[in-house]
């Protein structure tokens, strides 16, 4: 974007600086309260609304009364390898902010998925830099294109989530360089992002807020003329004001404020330093349209967002393996098999800030339904994939003050007495900004009537950490404290331990139930925040024989589909994960169903890599990815073969744990070291040799190709680029997809190199028996290496071009000279 797109030019921006005191400048570098920045009636400047995205955008309040829409995953976005979804999603995102006011989108996440470990990689795009680049570009330009801001996160190297406060990331220069600060460079140098965010973590010993870094390469080498702004209480000091942290996030409160006041009138900081910080932040207004300006950019119409949600996860669908039983003729099938706790209960997203509140949602087994309206359908639960209790759902409650669906919440002083009341339509309640008097009330009170699906016992309670009681009619069935299992605040607030007791209830007969939470017992970091649960923990007890029923469905079905997955503790903001297992006994579940049905399609709904130890035995094996509210229908697309499963491995998927070469996100001595360099994902699967499950860039379509004449420019010099071009032919039967790589490699290099590297790619479609030219454009910076300097080692590199990272049958040379 152009500098004559921001709203105000220069000269504007000085004249409004100069109207300000020192007070009223370091006032707006802290954050007015969760969400804001502080306005300044003074010189026409508005707030400035930030709200979490990036798979969608929640908005000021966590509230289902304001639903927003629930995009897919990013690592389904990535996984379409198409700049051009990249580009509509974030038009749909900036269409939904603008929709609930908001100016600036915090998003997106394009750390990298260094180990498969990592717990938030479902909020990341690939483990490749320059395909983490090209999305990112194109997420901020459909953003910014639209008038709100998108804000690059989390610089830099925050990779994994465990001790992520205060873990110190030991890594050398060529490394950041060529991989960790690529992922962020593109966004920054061509999109022009209007925010980056600076992470928790330290980077050779300094914490990001106080880094080097912020300055270069990020302000003077690429040019960044936006606001640095902090993750939520990243900035621990008023030193951090000397470097190049911009804005402290959230406010009222913080380190710099009056204290940053004083070092400026006592000459610890120069107030040039505090005047540029307030020029970026009033630069980002008059971008947003805060300062009485238009927003910057052109207001393109966005897709309607419900149906790119769908398109757009099935885009990012990848199909494993197909033994020819994919796509299925929706005539031709009478009984089908839908198995598993996440085809009932699908995640649509994954856990921790960035998680929305969709209106609906649409899960697997109902977008089957939908999609074979003249198949028999049974369903069987065949594994326990929840871990703790699950809300209970909205049409089984009833609010006994409205008689509406929901529940009465109300917020109590020591006395009992009402301070507020809200009525909700929800069982999973979030307080995190907004009004509520959390921190003024000695107890949250919740009452509803819920009307039991089935006759027996249940396990009724609640997910929160502090103490609660729980009495249905009357009686009270659960008094108990919850304790913390962890000191990061996303997990203490988003995914709590719980608490069950047993309650007998009787199908359709309504249980009375009252919930006090006592809110002077939660930890202290939750000041401000809140969230509880209510809800019931799936009964366990039977697991063989949740297996038999699963089985004995499968064996009178024509076809099954089983969707195994993970669930809200496995991936999450706030801890990583211990293992790559699926939890509970889904592994079991497949094996048995496979066994029982060998039309068994297999269907991953997780946000990242997981070992599928039976992927051998399946007719097919599908990855959704965690597909948005639309998860359902875009699956039951892919099936019935409506729509081309679109999407390719941006993450290699290891058959066995102990395989993984790059592991490591525990830090010893508060320091995890990055020693693999510049190897890190299929680079360092390359170079040990092992063999994954599915490696990096890998996806079938529903048709087959032919590539030939591959052929690249002979030369290329430093600044400059070469175009790979090739014929790519549709041998099949089908119109179809292709994600057409190419890699470089330069196995004779003075200089240690990766086996091969990604250096350009591009979606092709082309109908039966037609030929498609493919251009792909290749940057010389492809082949420099970081040495204090971007340096070119002269000579031949070869290039090899293909439909993943081992499967390469193009190949061409390019001389590059120094």
């Amino acid at each position: 974007m152009d500098h004559h797109q921001d709203g105000l030019d220069q000269q504007q921006l000085e004249t409004l600086l100069r109207r300000l005191t020192l007070e009223e400048k370091v006032a707006l570098l802290t954050g007015a309260d969760m969400w804001s920045t502080v306005p300044l009636e003074k010189i026409g400047l508005r707030r400035i609304l930030m709200s979490d995205g990036p798979s969608g955008v929640r908005g000021e309040i966590w509230d289902e009364r304001d639903p927003s829409l629930n995009l897919p995953s990013a690592t389904a976005l990535s996984s379409a390898w198409d700049t051009g979804i990249a580009r509509r999603y974030g038009a749909v995102c900036a269409a939904e902010a603008r929709r609930k006011g908001v100016d600036v989108v915090l998003g997106p996440t394009i750390n990298l998925h260094r180990s498969p470990l990592g717990g938030r990689h479902f909020e990341a795009f690939s483990e490749d830099p320059l395909l983490t680049a090209d999305l990112a570009a194109a997420y901020v330009a459909g953003l910014q294109d639209n008038g709100v801001a998108a804000t690059l996160k989390h610089y830099l190297c925050n990779d994994f989530e465990t001790d992520r406060f205060t873990v110190d990331v030991d890594v050398d220069d060529r490394a950041l360089r060529e991989v960790y600060l690529l992922a962020f460079e593109k966004a920054v140098v061509e999109a022009r992002a209007w925010l980056v965010m600076s992470s928790y973590n330290s980077v050779n010993g300094s914490t990001l807020t106080e880094s080097p870094l912020l300055a270069a390469p990020l302000k003077d080498e690429w040019g960044f003329d936006g606001v640095v702004v902090s993750d939520w209480a990243a900035v621990r000091s008023l030193d951090s004001a000397r470097y190049a942290q911009d804005l402290v996030m959230p406010g009222p409160k913080g380190p710099w404020g009056d204290a940053l006041v004083a070092a400026v009138q006592h000459g610890e900081v120069d107030e040039l330093t505090v005047d540029r910080k307030v020029y970026r932040l009033l630069r980002l207004a008059a971008r947003v349209g805060a300062l009485g300006t238009e927003p910057a950019g052109v207001d393109h119409p966005a897709d309607d967002g419900v149906a790119f949600a769908r398109e757009a996860a099935a885009a990012g669908t990848v199909l494993l393996r197909n033994d020819g039983e994919l796509p299925w003729n929706c005539g031709g099938i009478k009984r089908i098999a839908v198995i598993g706790h996440n085809a009932k209960f699908a995640r649509t997203q994954g856990g921790g800030s960035a998680t929305v509140i969709p209106e609906r949602t649409v899960s697997p087994l109902d977008g089957i339904r939908r999609a074979f309206p003249d198949a028999e359908l049974t369903y069987a639960l065949g594994a326990v994939v929840q871990e703790g209790v699950a809300a209970l759902p909205l049409e089984h409650l009833t609010n006994p003050i409205t008689g509406e669906p929901g529940l009465r919440a109300r917020f109590l002083d020591a006395v009992g007495g009402e301070i507020s009341a809200e009525d909700r339509r929800s069982a999973a309640l979030v307080w995190f900004g907004g009004t509520a008097p959390i921190d003024e009330s000695a107890r949250l009170e919740l009452s509803t009537w819920y009307t039991p699906e089935t006759t027996g016992t249940i396990r009724l309670g609640f997910a929160a950490v502090g103490v609660a009681r729980i009495v249905v009619d009357g009686r009270t069935v659960l008094d108990t404290a919850v304790e913390p299992d962890t000191d990061d605040l996303a997990s203490l607030l988003l995914a709590p331990p719980s608490a069950t007791a047993a309650v007998n209830v009787t199908e359709g007969v309504p249980i009375d139930i009252r919930v006090e939470y006592e809110l002077g017992f939660r930890p202290a970091r939750l000041a401000g925040s809140l969230a509880f649960t209510l809800g019931i923990e799936p009964d366990d007890s039977d697991p063989e024989g949740m297996i038999t029923a699963a089985v004995s469905a499968a064996r009178a079905a024509d076809v099954a589909v089983v969707v195994v997955g993970t669930d809200s503790r496995v991936e999450s903001e706030g801890h990583d994960r211990r293992t790559l297992e699926l939890p509970g006994r889904q592994d079991d579940l497949v094996r048995a169903v496979a066994a029982a049905n060998p039309r068994t399609v297999a269907v991953v709904n997780s946000g990242a890599p997981v070992l599928l130890p039976w992927r051998d035995e399946v007719a097919a094996v599908l990855v959704s990815y965690f597909g948005g509210q639309e998860f359902g229908h875009a699956l039951a697309d892919v099936l019935s073969g409506a729509v081309e499963p679109g999407g390719r491995l941006p993450t290699t998927w290891p058959a066995t744990l102990d395989d993984v070469p790059v592991l490591n996100v525990t830090p010893a001595d508060g320091v995890v070291h990055y020693d693999e360099g510049i190897h890190i994902g299929y680079r360092a699967w390359l170079r040990s040799r092992a063999e994954p499950a599915y490696p990096f860039g890998h996806g079938l379509g529903y048709t087959s190709w032919e590539l030939s004449r591959v052929a690249s420019d002979r030369t290329v010099s430093p600044g400059g680029a070469i175009t790979v071009s090739a014929i790519l032919r549709n041998t099949g039967q089908r119109p179809g997809k292709h994600v057409v790589q190419v890699y470089a490699e330069r196995p004779s290099s003075a200089v240690d190199r990766p086996v091969r590297w990604l250096v350009g790619h591009a979606p092709v479609w082309a109908d039966p028996g037609q030929s498609v030219p493919v251009a792909i454009p290749v940057p010389a910076r492809a082949f420099a290496h970081w040495d204090d300097g971007w340096r070119y080692e002269p000579g031949v590199f070869t290039l090899r071009v293909g439909s993943s990272v081992r499967d390469l049958p193009g190949e061409a040379t390019v001389s590059v000279l120094s």
